[in-house]
């Protein structure tokens, strides 16, 4: 009886890690093939092989899925890092030159779509999208160092300029123009431009 229960008790984080699995990789396979406004637990759970409870033991919404799939790396599998030559604006354009054709791709702009969507139901999604793309992470801290370099004036708000980035890529891709990656060089290259020691410290009020 004890060797029963101590192969119970083994095999059930087991068990649970390949239900969880399952769950994670359909909720992703579903999310970028049919949106997010086509997505459902019971899909989910027809998809993956479990019962509905199973899903809500673990995850309470859809978009707490979706936020764990993009924490896990299941909606992008690159690691956006950004350089670091010395050339702040250079060095944040490579970062762009890496972001922008996986969302600008075929298939991207609808993930993209589907994405802002869930995070207007979960907030998480919104952050763990941040993440994944490196800007609470990578581009903070290169605009740190900008700030350490002499190419953003002290006092930037380095979170802000993430975000406003993040924004601005996030805006010009759900615009479907053709002209998109390039005004939004042009807007980079002024944002980060206009916080050089040159131009004065950005303000708060300025950065919105």
């Amino acid at each position: 009886m004890n060797e029963h229960r101590a192969n119970e008790h083994r095999n059930g984080p087991v068990r649970s890690a390949a239900a969880r699995d399952a769950i994670l990789e359909a909720t992703a396979r579903l999310f970028q093939s049919e949106g997010y406004d086509h997505l459902t637990i019971e899909g989910i759970a027809k998809e993956a092989g479990v019962g509905k409870q199973t899903i809500y033991r673990w995850w309470p919404t859809r978009g707490a899925l979706i936020a764990d799939c993009l924490s896990d790396g299941r909606l992008f599998a690159v690691d956006f890092a950004v350089p670091d030559t010395g050339d702040l604006v250079a060095d944040v354009e490579q970062w762009l030159d890496t972001v922008i054709p996986i969302l600008d791709a075929p298939g991207g702009g609808a993930l993209l779509r589907s994405l802002v969507a869930a995070a207007a139901e979960d907030s998480a999604v919104g952050d763990h999208l941040s993440e994944s793309l490196g800007v609470e992470r990578h581009l903070s801290e290169r605009l740190t160092a900008g700030i350490r370099d002499g190419q953003l004036a002290p006092g930037a708000p380095v979170d802000e300029l993430g975000h406003a980035i993040l924004g601005t890529i996030i805006v010009q891709v759900l615009s479907r123009q053709d002209d998109a990656t390039d005004r939004l060089r042009q807007l980079v290259r002024f944002m980060l431009r206009s916080g050089s020691p040159q131009n004065g410290p950005l303000s708060p009020t300025d950065a919105k």
